[in-house]
């Protein structure tokens, strides 16, 4: 009885060894890539800094989240443990919805330990997966970028995407884009490594306030939009800037994206046309060469001349937009009325060389150096050595080039007592002068003219506040063949309260159908846009005379 005792001991012992050298074998043999895999994956998330989140705010600097760090669930394989790569593809190609040829290639690597399939599945898509239970094919939580407003700001954000494999360099997520790639180091944080046994734990990153007012952002974006839909239009855009201070209240444009989805929008959407694109402002340019002829001494508000509808300059003719000849005008009547003539008079008075020298200090033809990426700078190239029709449709705001971001910086110099301020994006950043423009006198001379053309044309005047602004109606350059298409692109700039401006605003579409004057298309938006932000601000009225 104890001799069969004794063999039931021995050989439970020794079932218990085999169990355990096979639980061995298969954990260190057959699950080898699994558990590399796992453990590398485990020491990259130890040693992964938590990137810093980005915040909006409101009227009384209260932060609001814009970018935060949330956990989503991401799929990826182990392409050595696949034993049917095809079968493998086709199980996934619906569910992931990547090319067949492309997860292909992915999955097909007998020795790779990993390889990324979705970033940021959908409960759908890791629900289908499980079900399909696929050897090699793996589930796991990961912390990355959520943006919990969606759509809004797009532009300014950017987003962050996974390494780029090709790239040694890259080890975790990237900033693409907006302020995610600008501040890529501040957001990021840094690496924690291992030498030995040691551990040098990760740094966080920095979290960030923007200058932008979530509250003004939403509405911007909602007017701009509304009115692109009311016209037909192809693209547009929309700033808001605190004149005294540069501030950038918002900034949006459309087509824009969801960063929380970006592969499924076209890769052009994710420009900032605000600060990546350019055009000829057309009319709003008027008001730099008043402001130019003003300061320089050139002409006084009491100047005169005769306007006979068109004008011709080695060969060629210019015209006002109504085609009208308007008799004796004043500089007033000019602004008032939109006169490409009087525009071209008050070039000539100035002289081609000052005018030029009040475009450049105006911060045309160089960049604002706001803190996002890929800033143009336009171009003033035209007029470096340009004939005198060159000069003459420059006053008039064509055949030279502008970024959104120049021409609202100008135009908040004119509301600003004739300072330029460098626009700012970070709510922590000074305020910097960049350079004195024109003088204090030349600056309310011009807003006064704005003033009056805002009352003389009615749409965009709101009763008892004083608002500054002027159209622009600009032909799209037609580069194939030369000259100008029918095409145009409808602009509004202006201020308020005129003579005390708490915000100035930019707004902007591109192509509305059967080519409307901006007196049509962007000055009610403008409006609209103002009287919000006016009440937002409980900004009290500045003229109560106006009604």
């Amino acid at each position: 009885m104890k001799k069969w005792r004794f063999i039931t001991v021995i050989l439970g012992i020794g079932t218990s060894y085999l169990f355990l050298v096979y639980n061995l074998y298969n954990v260190q043999i057959n699950k080898n890539s699994v558990y590399v895999s796992k453990a590398k994956s485990q020491q990259s998330d130890f040693l992964k800094p938590n990137r810093g989140s980005i915040y909006f705010i409101d009227k009384n600097n209260t932060p609001a989240p814009a970018v935060l760090n949330k956990e989503f669930p991401l799929i990826y394989a182990v392409p050595k443990e696949i034993e049917d790569v095809k079968e493998a593809v086709s199980a996934l190609t619906p569910i992931i919805g990547e090319l067949v040829s492309e997860l292909e290639k992915k999955l097909n690597k007998p020795k790779d330990l990993y390889e990324l399939l979705v970033f940021k599945a959908s409960d759908n898509q890791v629900e289908v997966v499980k079900n399909l239970n696929i050897k090699g094919i793996y589930i796991k939580n990961q912390t990355s970028r959520y943006y919990p407003n969606n759509f809004l700001a797009s532009h300014v954000l950017g987003f962050v995407s996974p390494a780029d494999s090709s790239d040694p360099k890259e080890t975790f997520e990237k900033g693409r884009y907006g302020i995610e790639a600008f501040f890529e180091k501040d957001l990021s944080g840094k690496s924690g490594e291992t030498k030995g046994d040691k551990i040098i734990n990760a740094s966080d990153g920095k979290d960030l306030t923007l200058t932008i007012d979530r509250n003004i952002q939403a509405e911007a974006e909602e007017v701009l939009k509304k009115t692109i839909d009311q016209w037909g239009a192809e693209a547009g855009m929309v700033i808001v800037q605190e004149p005294r201070s540069g501030k950038i209240l918002a900034m949006g444009g459309f087509p824009d994206f969801n960063p929380n989805n970006y592969s499924k929008s076209d890769i052009k959407n994710f420009l900032n046309p605000n600060v990546q694109e350019v055009y000829e402002s057309g009319s709003a340019s008027k008001i730099f060469t008043m402001a130019a002829a003003f300061d320089s001494g050139n002409i006084t508000s009491e100047t005169t001349y005769t306007d006979y509808g068109s004008v011709t300059i080695n060969g060629r003719t210019i015209e006002n937009w109504d085609g009208k000849a308007h008799g004796k005008q004043t500089m007033l009547n000019v602004i008032e009325k939109s006169l490409n003539t009087g525009a071209v008079f008050a070039e000539k008075q100035t002289g081609h060389k000052t005018f030029y020298k009040y475009l450049l200090n105006f911060g045309f033809g160089e960049k604002t150096s706001i803190n996002l990426p890929g800033e143009l700078k336009g171009s003033l190239n035209n007029l470096k050595n340009g004939r005198d029709i060159d000069y003459a449709v420059a006053s008039y705001g064509h055949g030279f080039s502008v970024t959104p971001i120049q021409l609202i910086s100008a135009i908040s110099a004119i509301a600003n007592n004739g300072l330029l301020m460098k626009p700012l994006i970070l709510n922590d950043d000074k305020p910097e002068i960049v350079r004195r423009v024109i003088s204090q006198d030349t600056s309310k001379k011009v807003a006064q003219m704005m003033v009056s053309a805002v009352r003389k044309n009615v749409i965009a005047d709101i009763p008892n506040y004083n608002i500054a602004g002027k159209t622009a109606t600009a032909l799209i350059p037609d580069f194939k063949n030369g000259g100008y298409t029918e095409q145009v692109i409808n602009t509004y700039v202006g201020f308020a309260p005129a003579f005390d401006p708490k915000f100035s605003v930019l707004i902007r579409i591109d192509k509305p159908k059967n080519a409307p004057l901006a007196g049509q298309t962007i000055v009610p938006a403008f409006k609209e846009l103002a009287e919000f932000i006016l009440n937002y601000y409980n900004i009290p009225p500045d003229n109560l005379t106006n009604n």
